[in-house]
């Protein structure tokens, strides 16, 4: 794998744990729409940090998804909980950032947190496994 590749799978996953960070802050301040928008981009970047070792990309959300899904959950590379967490995730960004007097609950932000911990884990074990950080 090239290091140009390997340099940007990298800083897109760094990208996402600080986003994790960002939602965690948000959560905190009693921010809950705003930590949902952290959390699904902290999912959305570690997606493209996997799809950057294929060298793919989208200017679309949905097709840096439909790439993931197809080449990484359809083929069993990683769990269909995955799936799942993405699409619950996206759902929540799209109500908390474009429906008009959208609450956002403590409880559901803090399981999107949760739900994008456990997404990140998934995906740093196999961008080590991938030699991304060695």
């Amino acid at each position: 794998m090239e290091g140009g590749i390997k340099e940007l799978s990298k800083y897109r996953f760094e990208t996402s744990r600080e986003n994790i960070e960002d939602a965690k802050i948000m959560y905190a301040n009693g921010r809950f729409k705003n930590s949902l928008n952290r959390a699904y981009y902290s999912i959305f970047h570690a997606i493209r940090a996997v799809n950057a070792i294929d060298g793919y990309d989208s200017s679309k959300h949905s097709g840096v998804i439909a790439y993931f899904n197809e080449h990484y959950v359809k083929t069993k590379i990683f769990p269909k909980e995955l799936s799942k967490i993405i699409r619950n995730a996206s759902e929540n960004r799209e109500k908390a950032d474009y429906l008009d007097f959208f609450v956002a609950s403590k409880e559901e932000a803090e399981k999107q947190i949760d739900r994008a911990e456990i997404f990140s884990d998934y995906i740093k074990q196999y961008l080590e496994e991938k030699g991304i950080f060695k």
